[in-house]
């Protein structure tokens, strides 16, 4: 990644006005255009000379069809890391977005919806959210329901608040002595255990157990599906993996006139499993995560910015943001990010 160690103070200086005048402009910034707009105290044909000297060192780029350049991914990466300052949210903003989020009730599926919908808005990006990955959480208590003959609902508590419940189909009644049986086997064997650890170590630590005929044929249900089971109350919280916002937003800025950017961002969003994929890979530690273009591991995501923070459910996490062009209002997004990850954790 680029460093801003890599620019004299006035490379610097152009840089970052090229990038200002690009972001609210969408057009190739010219020098007698930062001249104008910037004031930053050097002539038309000094900015032009240090713009040749940004291209060189493939900062700008020159396209064919006009006289003015337009920042690269490494532009935006060094302006990123190095020259860019991010102001906190008015008192306006603040309040507007915790009166969107906490409108429509404290569920947590409803929390992250309204959330990636404000931040969409407030930013004119692509909100997005992925529910708390439970993968991580704590078992604390399982409990064996019987529905009927042949069905049971297994009830599991987690740390952070969250219960999963999963059906389970059995061969036939099962006695209520082997049911309790099984029951006290799994508390004793599983809980105390993250989802992970019980995924990875359930015939382990089922394989020993003495029990009943019946209540070995039920345990040997979970350790043919206990991969499945677990796997399933690991998914994250609300159904979906990921909410979002409303691509339309995106559809008035300029990087989407022709078409087929907006085409690309469909077939992702319309995937959402795509998408939960990239947002499951982003950091949960504290900060914001900024993958730009280029930097992206998969190709269909290099016309495109994602922005991210983690929120935190008691020790539950998961990661809110935005996604859109790498021509963004970065340190306004970066705000907005921010502060809704942090409104986000207070809520939950």
């Amino acid at each position: 990644m680029a460093m801003s160690g890599e620019l004299s103070e006035r490379e610097r200086q152009v840089l970052e006005a090229v990038i200002h005048s690009y972001v609210a402009t969408a057009e190739p910034a010219g020098s007698r255009t930062i001249s104008r707009r910037f004031g930053l105290g050097i002539s038309p044909a000094t900015i032009r000379n240090t713009m040749s000297d940004l291209e060189e060192k493939g900062f700008l780029f020159h396209p064919h069809t006009s006289a003015g350049r337009i920042p690269t991914d490494k532009a935006y990466r060094t302006y990123v890391d190095g020259l860019m300052r991010v102001d906190p949210l008015s008192g306006a903003e603040q309040r507007r977005l915790q009166e969107e989020i906490s409108a429509g009730g404290s569920a947590i599926e409803t929390i992250l919806r309204r959330a990636a919908q404000s931040l969409g808005i407030l930013s004119q990006e692509l909100g997005i959210a992925l529910g708390p990955r439970l993968a991580r959480a704590t078992l604390l208590k399982v409990e064996l329901v019987r529905v009927s003959s042949d069905r049971l609902l297994m009830v599991l508590s987690l740390s952070g608040g969250a219960v999963r419940t999963i059906f389970v189909e059995v061969p036939g009644s099962i006695a209520d002595d082997a049911l309790v049986g099984v029951t006290i086997v799994l508390n004793e064997r599983l809980a105390g255990l993250t989802l992970d650890d019980v995924r990875a170590s359930l015939a382990a630590r089922l394989r020993d157990v003495q029990a009943t005929p019946q209540a070995a044929e039920l345990l040997n249900i979970f350790l043919q599906e206990g991969d499945q089971v677990f796997g399933r109350a690991a998914e994250p919280v609300g159904g979906d993996a990921i909410v979002m916002g409303q691509p339309s937003l995106l559809a008035d800025q300029p990087e989407f006139a022709s078409g087929e950017r907006m085409r690309q961002l469909m077939e992702l969003t319309e995937t959402r499993q795509r998408l939960a994929t990239l947002l499951a890979d982003r950091p949960e530690g504290p900060g914001i995560s900024i993958t730009i273009g280029n930097e992206h591991a998969d190709p269909r995501l290099e016309p495109f910015t994602v922005v991210t923070s983690a929120y935190h459910a008691g020790s539950l996490s998961g990661v809110i943001g935005v996604i859109g062009p790498t021509r963004m209002p970065y340190d306004k997004v970066i705000a907005l990010v921010e502060h809704t990850s942090r409104l986000v954790s207070d809520l939950l």
